[in-house]
């Protein structure tokens, strides 16, 4: 059996290393990638020259519907993933899986959280950081227990190719326009997140204050249920004695304490959550000696998540809010930011566009403010115009590869230039 790596970033090297330890050889494990000259074959065509059982791990970013790949199919080569290599590898893991277009990732990391305070044997990765066969390679080769649950942030990319994943259980955090670049429609998008209950063992899910989410799910009865943070049994922990900022970070956290209580954990896994502040490059607070404060959003990359960051950063009341929207466009429908124009209107925002996709921006979004080429100068205008008492916020909507290489180097570039 050949082995193609199809993408050699994080997730194409983690399952190369465990087909290694597996015990297949370099011959059979090679490598594609368009965007590294590293990798073994340099075009797709050399790969579908491949002759005997050839088997491609398609790494997330590279879509099932590629017609190369849908030729290697017509030629029988076989297709798998990162994550489906993985689960063979399993045990007696318990599994939690959560996607969404929003929020997925503060409510995986509050769900781990709540698990580590039940037991020491935790892993958390997927889409989150860590592959889950960086996971399985530490057990085989012995430098880590088998964990009692597993916790998987899971993209919609890798919803499209994960065959064998069983997940104990699921939740959706959301439904709002993404990824209308690998698409073909919104319902195309939906439909592949709401995959994740087909491979879901006992219960999922769904935030009942998501409108599109709810929507889709009356369309599709099933074996999920709607959580709410004014539902009565959450109610009672009260959850907004929290540190985490925001009401959809509420939301999130109600998702974690269900499926805490699902999972039958004790009362402190939800104390602990509550303690937790939130992640880095989520609405990461830093106040500065002038007395402004500026607020890292950078995995803001859908305009419900802007909205969202506006909203949340509202409700402390800033003098003003000082907003940087930009980087690369991924077809989003920009317009529906104008629903803050009336915030422009009352002096209560201000509005940077930067980077690549700045005057897409602002002409569909019809907001008034500066352009300017990149993240560093929006920054700079934005620091000599805020005064002390008023709010920066950087929640790009955009992505951040016309200037870094992810969001998290976005947002660690906008904290260095806060004094």
């Amino acid at each position: 059996m050949k082995y193609v790596i199809v993408g050699i970033g994080k997730s194409g090297l983690s399952a190369k290393k465990l087909l290694g330890l597996l015990g297949h050889g370099p011959k059979d494990v090679q490598t594609f990638d368009d965007k590294n000259p590293a990798a073994d074959f340099k075009s797709p065509a050399e790969i579908l020259k491949l002759t005997g059982p050839v088997t491609l791990v398609v790494s997330p970013g590279y879509p099932l519907s590629s017609p190369w790949i849908a030729e290697a199919k017509k030629l029988n080569f076989s297709v798998t993933s990162e994550i489906s290599l993985a689960v063979k590898n399993l045990a007696n893991e318990k599994l939690i899986g959560v996607t969404g277009s929003v929020g997925k990732s503060t409510t995986v990391a509050l769900i781990s959280a709540g698990a580590q305070s039940q037991t020491s044997e935790v892993f958390l990765g997927g889409n989150f950081g860590t592959p889950l066969c960086d996971y399985v390679c530490d057990v085989l080769s012995g430098k880590r227990k088998r964990a009692a649950w597993v916790i998987l942030e899971l993209s919609s990319f890798q919803l499209e190719n994960c065959a064998g994943l069983v997940l104990d259980f699921s939740a959706i955090t959301s439904f709002v326009p993404n990824h209308m670049e690998r698409y073909e429609n919104l319902r195309e998008y939906y439909d592949t997140k709401w995959k994740i209950f087909s491979q879901t063992k006992f219960c999922g899910f769904i935030n009942s204050k998501s409108p599109e989410l709810m929507a889709y799910a009356k369309l599709h009865p099933g074996p999920w249920l709607t959580v709410d943070p004014e539902r009565s049994d959450l109610k009672k922990l009260e959850l907004e004695k929290s540190q985490i900022l925001g009401r959809h970070n509420q939301e999130n956290l109600a998702m974690a304490a269900a499926i805490a209580k699902a999972c039958g954990w004790n009362d402190l896994a939800v104390s602990v959550m509550k303690k937790m502040p939130g992640l880095a490059h989520r609405l990461e607070r830093k106040d500065d000696s002038a007395g402004r404060v500026w607020i890292n959003d950078s995995k803001a990359t859908s305009i419900e998540s802007v909205l969202v960051a506006v909203e949340s950063c509202l409700s402390s009341r800033p003098k003003k809010l000082h907003l940087l929207l930009g980087g690369r466009d991924k077809n989003l429908p920009w317009q529906n930011l104008s629903a803050l124009s009336s915030l422009q209107l009352s002096k209560q925002l201000e509005v940077y566009f930067f980077g690549e996709a700045r005057e897409k921006i602002a002409l569909q979004s019809r907001l008034g403010g500066e352009s300017f080429p990149t993240l560093s100068e929006a920054i700079k205008k934005s620091s000599q115009r805020a005064a002390a008492g008023e709010w920066v916020l950087l929640s790009p909507g955009g992505t951040s590869l016309d200037e870094f290489k992810n969001f998290e180097a976005r947002g660690d570039f906008f904290k260095s230039q806060i004094s």
